[in-house]
């Protein structure tokens, strides 16, 4: 994988993008009937994006016949999408807690920001060497 110059930020970037519209769809289902909450696992997600997994546990699938399904890849976070275990199950089989939701699209927006922060202090850098100042 070619190194970027912004690092792990890019890809962080890119992530907690992802993962917010995943949480803000948890939110617009709310009341949704039997729909499930979902969200991505951050820290699983960056790691494959970085190929930090072992051999153990990468893994690739060839379609033998033309009319099998096509595995998904691991370049999406799809992968990575995991369904929320409620604390407290409503009657209707909705998953979606609410303030569990709204406090995890809030810290996934204060880290996005702080991200966005980190890229553009990083630009700011190297536009004053490329200036010379």
């Amino acid at each position: 994988m070619a190194e970027s110059i912004f690092g792990i930020h890019e890809t962080a970037f890119k992530v907690r993008s992802e993962r917010a519209e995943v949480l803000a769809n948890n939110l617009a289902n709310a009341d949704t009937p039997n729909f499930k909450a979902r969200d991505i696992d951050f820290r699983a997600a960056l790691k494959e994006a970085h190929g930090e997994f072992g051999s153990s546990e990468r893994f690739e699938m060839t379609r033998t016949n033309s009319r099998h399904i096509a595995a998904e890849s691991f370049s999406s976070t799809s992968v990575f999408l995991k369904y929320r275990q409620p604390t407290q199950p409503a009657l209707d089989g909705n998953t979606v807690e609410t303030h569990i939701e709204k406090a995890k699209f809030m810290e996934n927006g204060l880290q996005q920001n702080a991200t966005l922060m980190f890229l553009n202090s990083k630009i700011k850098g190297i536009r004053g060497a490329l200036k010379g100042e």
